[in-house]
């Protein structure tokens, strides 16, 4: 191409639809991006783009949040028409559940009023027509206005035909022709308001009426206008006998209702989702639906190590070969400062995290299934009953099931919680859930401490603290510093479906890749401060000659022992290790000492760290490469009871530094972020305390 020929402009698609209509899959199609998507509503809470080409054109594809309407009642309202309303868009791709098809038709009618180009993807259209519903296409878009394309999210079906039909509806960009009958006195008054904007074309001077009719204030709306449209409701509501609001709405389910009827058919025999509601009679009964799902967690954890096990122990193998070969093959008389940050800070720090990729593969493989499934859809709809006994919205259930991934975007779906006590006291609580960073530390201690066939107990049990905990603190919250009753909650339950493995599988991989890329960066580059802090200052003087005695003594086990005792007096002696001795005090009543204390403290960047850390900590203090293994190490150095402390301190501590940066941002407020941190910390401490003196007195007699 002659390099002086102009560029084809990029054209602006954005991506509308109701929660769960199927919208991010076609997404994922339709630019390759690896976007996690999942079968609840509330997965998409911001604007997400991509930028790709097809058939030559550059294209901008914005995912926008999924919403019910465009009333800017919630902040992904807002977004999606502000999105919309800023007319940079070339064409809207509104996805359609063919399923729910006269639902999904209340936000076109909406979409209508934008007066903009409108393309519609009939998706899960296979499904609907598998359950007995057709569609006259041609009919349908004769009515909406605008082309209708059927597609199938799943299978990736009618997606490049949907990119074709948008590039053509993008070169013609008239508005759709499709309006709501609103009723003759409606429409008078929609006419008469709208001829108050004066300087605005015919569409958006109706779309400014509509919304000044519905209750939505308009700031730049011209005082005539505004005086007139209270008038015209005034009138209305006295004619109506109830709120304009809620006659325009039902005008809006009134065009849905009778797009739908004309536009589709229905057998007499066909009985809609008869699969989906067997199901739904046993996974909510009343009494065995929450009984069920703790079962299926059970499961969950038990398979976590079972079959992560095996592929753990390959990795832990490895990695232990690689650091022998290298302190065999490099003498530690050459570079004996760039040898030991390789084996004791890389290797034993980078790779002792890397070791737990099963673990995390699986936890989230599992997650995936039930999420795409479904039923996770269902855990909140029944955790929203004994949540408002304890204070919580049922629908902050679902960031606290994105926390089992990452606190940081679980904190940021609370933007889904209309309530500002709702979120706050989300928000303040998700950290308690257990992320997948804690995972590592699981991973390490329960193997190293308890018995194969308590280790899903153990880890199931773990998990469900964190869960109960969260719940108590938000009754706490709700019982004080938020006192008011919870909004509503109102969620829908989505047809239960076989999970794609390319669904699953893009779920896993991006968990994956962001542990991995974790690892080659932040953790890699913690680690190497935390090594050098371990490795400096130097000791030249000691308490004993350890190098006389062990060239006296004959027994090898004494002299390991000596060893050991020279590396841990140099170890104290270094920055760490000083910083150990300076928490030590604090923890020794959790049963910590100060190589725990340095562990602590390096987990506050990332929880992975803990894992690194004891590995230079351990390493650092080894005597050569035949040495035991970390969780050999850890069981010979402490108890089941010190390392159950472990664990539930780094579960009811703050996750991260990250998480306390994105609690100020979403609160605007460092003080609740700060509260955040010095809250869990202290709570963390006293349980921690407490179990662990409870635990003592119980196996000795004595505290």
């Amino acid at each position: 191409m002659n390099k002086s020929q102009p560029q084809p402009r990029e054209l602006l698609i954005l991506l509308a639809g109701n929660p769960n209509s199927g919208k991010t899959s076609l997404y994922n199609w339709m630019a390759g991006a690896r976007q996690h998507v999942g079968n609840y509503p509330g997965v998409t809470v911001e604007k997400k783009s991509a930028h790709f080409q097809h058939e030559g054109q550059r294209i901008e594809l914005v995912d926008l949040p999924g919403v019910y309407s465009l009333l800017a009642a919630s902040p992904e309202e807002v977004i999606a028409r502000d999105e919309i309303l800023a007319g940079d868009a070339s064409v809207v791709i509104q996805v359609i559940d063919a399923t729910n098809l006269e639902r999904n038709l209340h936000l076109t009618a909406q979409l209508l009023e934008m007066g903009v180009p409108l393309v519609y993807a009939l998706n899960m259209s296979d499904e609907a027509e598998a359950n007995g519903l057709t569609f006259d296409l041609d009919l349908l878009a004769d009515l909406l206005g605008g082309p209708v394309v059927p597609t199938n999210g799943i299978t990736g079906a009618g997606v490049q035909d949907l990119l074709n039909v948008a590039l053509e509806r993008a070169a013609d960009p008239t508005p759709a022709h499709g309006r709501v009958p609103y009723g003759y006195d409606i429409e008078n008054a929609v006419r008469a308001v709208a001829q108050g904007f004066e300087g605005d074309d015919a569409v958006s001077a109706r779309r400014r009426a509509i919304a000044l009719l519905d209750g939505i204030p308009d700031p730049h709306a011209p005082p005539h206008a505004v005086s007139s449209a209270k008038r015209a409701m005034e009138r209305l509501e006295r004619r109506g006998g109830r709120p304009l609001d809620v006659q325009l709405a039902e005008a809006r389910y009134g065009f849905a209702l009778g797009v739908a009827t004309e536009a589709s058919r229905t057998p007499a025999h066909y009985v809609r989702r008869d699969r989906t509601m067997r199901l739904d009679s046993i996974f909510l009964h009343r009494i065995w639906g929450l009984p069920i799902f703790i079962g299926l967690m059970w499961i969950v954890f038990n398979l976590v190590f079972t079959l992560g096990d095996p592929p753990m122990r390959w990795i832990e193998s490895s990695l232990f070969w690689l650091r022998t070969n290298i302190m065999t093959v490099w003498p530690d008389t050459v570079a004996p400062l760039f040898r030991s940050l390789l084996v004791d800070g890389v290797i034993s720090g980078v790779g002792g995290v890397i070791s737990f990729l099963p673990n995390i593969l699986l936890l989230f493989l599992a997650i995936a299934f039930l999420e795409d499934s479904g039923y996770m859809a269902r855990v909140a709809f029944l955790m929203d009953r004994v949540m408002h006994k304890m204070g919580l919205h049922g629908k902050s259930f679902i960031p606290m099931l994105i926390g089992l991934g990452c606190t940081v975007p679980a904190i940021m779906a609370t933007r889904t919680l209309e309530n500002k006590r709702d979120r706050l006291t989300t928000i303040l609580v998700t950290p308690f859930v257990s992320c997948g960073a804690r995972l590592t530390i699981y991973a390490l201690l329960i193997p190293a401490f308890f018995a194969p066939r308590w280790r899903g107990w153990v880890l199931w049990g773990i998990y469900l603290t964190g869960i109960l905990t969260a719940v108590g603190v938000a009754r706490l919250l709700r019982g004080t510093l938020f006192r008011g009753d919870s909004a509503p909650f109102v969620m829908e339950l989505p047809p239960f479906r076989w999970p794609t493995w390319r669904s699953v599988g893009i779920h896993m991989w991006d968990r994956a890749w962001m542990y991995l890329q974790k690892a080659g960066t932040i953790i890699l580059a913690i680690s190497i401060l935390l090594w050098a802090l371990g490795s400096f200052p130097k000791r030249t003087e000691f308490t004993r000659d350890y190098a006389a005695e062990i060239a006296a003594t004959a027994d090898p086990e004494i002299a390991e022992e000596l060893a050991n005792l020279e590396q841990a007096e140099a170890l104290e002696y270094t920055a760490i290790g000083r910083i150990g001795k300076f928490l030590e005090p604090v923890i020794r009543p959790l049963g910590f000492d100060w190589r725990v204390g340095t562990a602590l403290v390096g987990a506050f960047a990332a929880k992975e760290v803990f894992v690194a850390q004891l590995g230079i900590v351990f390493s650092l203090g080894a005597a050569d490469e035949s040495s035991d293994s970390l969780r050999e190490t850890l069981q010979r150095e402490y108890t089941p009871l010190q390392g159950l402390a472990m664990m539930l301190f780094c579960l009811l501590s703050a996750p991260c530094m990250a998480t306390i940066v994105v609690t100020r941002r979403e609160t605007n407020s460092w003080g609740w972020a700060l509260g955040m941190l010095f809250g869990m910390t202290f709570i963390a401490w006293a349980c921690t305390f407490l179990v662990y003196q409870a635990g003592l007195f119980i196996l000795t007699g004595s505290i």
